[in-house]
């Protein structure tokens, strides 16, 4: 176990290393932030003086390098818009932004593996068949025509659920939540199912198809043999061996909807780290840009590690460490 943190430890310093400096080297092209700094009527003279202030002038290595410095500090920066370090920008809209990803994962695990079950098991069943088919429809629209179509239909149609924000918070431990609200959880709701119609088709036919292989292999055969019942067949012999891929796609998407809820969060208006991002694009908030994308790269690599721990408790016979 030591020898698999030190081993992850060093992969996820060189992978933040790696997004850091990609993200970095990309604000040059971003734009020029003085544009919304500074008025029209500042000089040319006034606007370099700032850009020497802020130490927009200096070569590419010299900023990286006093970048790098002060991250190591904790200090990603500090945002041209909001005046404030960028890092606490961020980590205040990031309840936001996982309490979003938290209610898109109940949905996705929450049908995906009851559904995905079923078709391994019935895969000729009118109900499976109808299952596979509305999958390959939720895989081909985009995440934000269904948020578009959820609420035209929901909020304006029926009138049943609000279309934008983040509804009613309480503050639990310095932090803001709408998840004890009940106006908090109304909020929720289509942008949650927006967020995870893009998940959860691929987990249903993923679990589908892990599920089908499994059912095939020779030790299920064998315990139909033992005569078992057929419950634990099912949910102790097959299923517990089709999710190890699933823990592994899980993994991942759960970082890539993080990044995923930009459109989300647009559609919506959900005050959420994608939002901001978007919002830091349209200003050339550079600092708070390459903040926001190490904080998200950050993400993956704690999710992947954890990731790994889970194997372990799925299946023992997984060597974290790489031991035979």
């Amino acid at each position: 176990m030591i020898a698999f943190f030190i081993k992850r430890l060093a992969q996820a310093v060189l992978v933040m290393f790696v997004i850091s400096l990609i993200s970095f080297s990309i604000q040059d092209n971003l734009g020029d932030p003085l544009r919304e700094m500074v008025g029209q009527s500042v000089s040319e003279a006034e606007r370099q003086a700032l850009r020497d202030e802020l130490g927009l002038n200096d070569p590419f290595l010299v900023q990286y390098g006093r970048f790098v410095k002060n991250a190591l500090q904790g200090d990603l920066g500090t945002s041209y818009f909001f005046k404030e370090p960028a890092l606490d920008v961020i980590l205040g809209k990031l309840p936001a932004t996982l309490e979003l990803v938290f209610g898109a994962s109940l949905i996705i695990i929450g049908l995906s593996v009851p559904l995905g079950v079923y078709s391994a098991i019935n895969p000729q069943s009118l109900f499976s068949k109808a299952v596979m088919g509305i999958s390959i429809v939720g895989i081909s629209v985009p995440v934000f025509l269904t948020a578009i179509g959820l609420i035209y239909f929901f909020s304006i149609e029926l009138g049943l659920m609000p279309s934008y924000g983040r509804g009613d918070t309480v503050e639990i431990l310095g932090l803001e939540t709408s998840l004890l609200t009940a106006d908090g959880w109304s909020h929720l709701v289509l942008p949650a199912v927006s967020l995870a119609s893009i998940m959860l088709p691929l987990f249903i036919r993923l679990i589908r198809a892990e599920m089908m292989e499994v059912l095939q292999s020779e030790y299920v055969k064998f315990a139909w043999a033992k005569g078992l019942m057929t419950r634990r067949i099912y949910f102790l012999h097959a299923l517990k061996n089709t999710m190890l891929p699933v823990i592994t796609v899980g993994g991942v998407q759960i970082g890539t909807m993080v990044a995923y809820t930009i459109l989300t969060e647009t559609v919506f208006q959900w005050p959420g780290m994608g939002f901001l991002f978007l919002e830091a694009v349209n200003r050339v908030d550079t600092p708070l840009i390459v903040a926001y994308l190490i904080v998200v790269g950050a993400i993956f690599v704690i999710t992947n590690t954890i990731v790994d721990l889970i194997y372990g408790l799925v299946n023992p016979t997984v060597k974290l460490a790489g031991k035979k």
